[in-house]
């Protein structure tokens, strides 16, 4: 099966909250410190793998009954999920 080709480069997840919770993921996009940081260095499928985290971040946040974001009316971003 060929590979398919990308056409988009996948858009950082960012959503203008940028506080760090306790664990020290950032309370709008649940990305780590290093991930912010090195995010407009990785390739796509480094991208990919951190949009996962995220998500997993976001669905063990939902399971324990607490908010992803203080503020879920915050900036119009890419949804995560």
């Amino acid at each position: 099966m060929p590979e398919q080709l990308e056409f988009f480069t996948i858009a950082s997840p960012c959503r203008g909250v940028c506080q760090s919770d306790d664990r020290g993921f950032c309370r709008g996009c649940l990305r780590s410190r290093q991930e912010r940081f090195d995010w407009g260095n990785m390739n796509d499928g480094q991208k990919r793998d951190v949009l996962r985290l995220c998500h997993q971040r976001y669905l063990r946040l939902l399971r324990a009954g607490k908010s992803a974001a203080p503020d879920s009316a915050g900036p119009e971003q890419p949804s995560l999920f």
